[in-house]
């Protein structure tokens, strides 16, 4: 593996900050070898197998299984949160939410976004990995082995799901959320497959592949550049994110650098390019944003950017600038954290809940 070159690391340095992407764990939950969830069963298919005596059940409407893939090297758990009827309504079908969690976070961040765990909708959550950028990686030998995190989540759990629960599997029933790494993520995927996703919403994402601080974000989780920098300025007693094992810094996206075509697969992802955006003409987009900090002052760039390409392009979508937080919640700074986000899908859901009714009447 070749090591980073000088500009490489110059290019993480500028904001490798920017990449503490916090993880918010709910704590550990109990393991059943033959758990008990009401009307449902899983049976394994789309390349997708479960893995025996690792399910961890919390209710009946909050469980995570685990499966294996080729397409992603390791075992990865998919939390799922079932509305309160689901087992008391053998016949009714329910519309999907998949939320996509950040960098360095985990299935179990969602439990700190209550409003995820509607009684209106299926609410999945999918492993993204802890620097996947919800792609295909350009490089598949490096230490995290197979990375078809697209692949994974767009050919294997969507179809998984759907096979195994009960749910409505049309576009205007299905949407596809994230925040910050998920953000960008949930972007591209509505993006990607249009025909799976009628709703999309990013909260703090890093959505525009043009701005170098963006890059440089996904450079410094390559690299893990935030773990290392966060060993020798936080006191051990706080602990430090992990971004798991460093790999070649061209290893998701290959090149960065704008220079013969050399960053053209950078350039193909890009949420924000107008040739992206354009296939969200028949998607309901949503973005959220504060602007304090390092970290979502650029976000707030980001999403500005994405709404007025947006309106150019004459596609309907809303964005929330919620500034300093004042407006969203008591709770909410500005920042990058779920005191923000968790407010944000408070003010989200209901909205989605209201337009997956009004697709059902059509």
């Amino acid at each position: 593996m070749r090591s980073p070159s000088a500009r490489h690391r110059r290019l993480a340095g500028v904001l490798f900050a920017a990449a503490l992407l916090p993880a918010v764990s709910s704590g550990s939950a109990a393991r059943a070898d033959s758990p008990a969830v009401p009307g449902v069963g899983f049976t394994d298919g789309f390349g997708l197998s479960q893995v025996s005596g690792a399910t961890e059940v919390r209710s009946g409407t909050d469980f995570t299984i685990t499966v294996t893939t080729p397409e992603v090297a390791g075992p990865h758990r998919i939390r799922i949160f079932l509305p309160s009827g689901y087992a008391d309504d053998p016949d009714r079908r329910w519309p999907v939410t998949y939320f996509l969690h950040g960098g360095g976070g985990n299935v179990n961040d969602a439990a700190a976004a209550p409003a995820l765990h509607s009684d209106e909708m299926i609410t999945v959550v999918p492993d993204g990995g802890l620097k996947s950028w919800y792609a295909d990686w350009h490089m598949q030998n490096t230490a995290m082995g197979a990375a078809n995190w697209e692949t994974f989540h767009l050919e294997q759990v969507i179809p998984y799901i759907d096979a195994n629960l009960r749910t409505l599997p049309d576009r205007g029933h299905r949407a596809v959320t994230g925040l910050s790494m998920g953000g960008s993520g949930a972007l591209h995927y509505a993006q990607a497959r249009a025909d799976l996703f009628g709703h999309t919403a990013s909260l703090s994402g890093g959505i525009d592949f043009s701005m170098a601080t963006i890059r440089a974000t996904v450079l410094a989780t390559e690299l893990n550049l935030p773990g290392a920098w966060c060993a020798i300025s936080t006191p051990s007693s706080q602990g430090c994110p992990t971004y798991g094992p460093y790999v070649d810094s061209d290893a998701i996206f290959g090149s960065p650098y704008p220079v013969l075509g050399a960053d053209h697969r950078w350039n193909a992802y890009d949420p924000a390019a107008p040739d992206n955006l354009a296939k969200l003409k028949n998607t309901k987009t949503t973005l959220y944003t504060g602007n304090q900090g390092l970290i979502d002052a650029r976000t707030a760039i980001a999403a500005h950017a994405v709404k007025n390409r947006l309106d150019q392009l004459a596609i309907p979508s809303r964005l929330v600038d919620y500034g300093n937080g004042a407006s969203l919640s008591p709770q909410c700074d500005g920042n990058h954290n779920y005191g923000c986000w968790a407010a944000a899908f408070a003010d989200y859901i209901p909205r989605l809940e209201a337009a997956f009714e009004a697709a059902a009447k059509n």
